[in-house]
This record gives structure tokens, sequence and C-alpha cells, in this order.
């Protein structure tokens, strides 16, 4: 399981920014991988497991959704992003509870996560899949996006090779 420089696991990092907001119920989507579960589990994530993550990051969208059917609303984040900061997480959260439609941080005019969407986007959430995540969604509702001001580069910041890991 990949490591940040500072000891801290990726997916472990990735997650304590939502739960140090304490947003509220935070689901970590997974594959079946005993051992990253475990991690997860243990730094306070529901646990879900995709068994379609194969079909791409819309599925696993789709799976969290499904286990928070009661929930008003989500915030979107990937398990590779471990630098976005709790201010930022929090910023995007309180947009949601006061009546946003669709929130996004936004730096330097570029978008990044977590994306927030409110319980009016359930079903259209949980039939997402293929790997452009919620994306669609975001572009069909266009209108509807409040993009939020944050001076946090961590907003872009994802892990997809090892030399990315070099914080």
């Amino acid at each position: 399981m990949a490591r940040l420089p500072d000891g801290r696991r990726l997916a472990e990092a990735s997650a304590s920014s939502l739960l140090a907001a304490r947003v509220g119920r935070v689901i970590a989507v997974t594959r079946s991988d005993p051992e990253l579960m475990a991690v997860l589990q243990n730094c306070g994530c529901e646990i879900v497991i995709n068994e379609r993550a194969d079909q791409g990051m819309g599925t696993s969208i789709a799976a969290g959704v499904a286990a928070s059917i009661d929930a008003s609303g989500w915030l979107i984040a990937l398990g590779d992003m471990p630098s976005i900061r709790v201010d930022t997480v929090t910023v995007v959260a309180n947009a949601l509870r006061s009546g946003a439609r669709i929130v996004l941080p936004t730096m330097d005019g570029k978008r990044g996560h977590p994306v927030g969407f409110p319980g009016l986007y359930r079903t259209r959430l949980q039939s997402l899949s293929g790997d452009t995540g919620a994306r669609e969604i975001v572009n069909a509702e266009a209108n509807f996006v409040e993009e939020i001001r944050v001076d946090d580069a961590g907003i872009f910041f994802d892990i997809d090779t090892r030399a990315d890991m070099k914080l």
C-alpha cells in the first residue's frame, strides 16, 4: 500500500481532511482489499465495497450514495488526493448546507475537489458509471454550480504515479 513521505498511507491521508472537518459520515468506497479496508476503518471511515470498481469512478460514487441514501447531500472526494485542507472541506460543506445546488472549490480559475451535491441529485448520482465521475452532472447543471474560491492547491493534487508521491 502506498505511503507518503511522512509515513502515512495515501488512503488515510486522503480521508483525514474529511474526518477532521466533521462533516458527517465519511464513507470510503473501495475494492475488496482487506489491508486498505482496515486502514480506512481504523482512521474512522465507514467502508463500502464496490464490486464494480473496474467499471470506473462513477460506480464508486453510485455505491457511496446508495449506502447513504438518507443523506441530505454528499461531498465527493477522491482517495488519491491527500493534500486538501480541512478548511476547504468545511467551506464546501457549509455552502452545500446553505442551499447551494452544486459546490466546487476553485483556485486561480481552476476547479478542484471535493465537489458537493445536495439530495436533489441522489438519483442521478446513483446511476453514474464509467470513469468521468460526476462531471456529466456538473456540466449539465452548469447554471447551478457555485464556485467557492479557496487558497488551497491541494484541491488539484492527486497521486497517480510514484513520482507524484514526492510531496
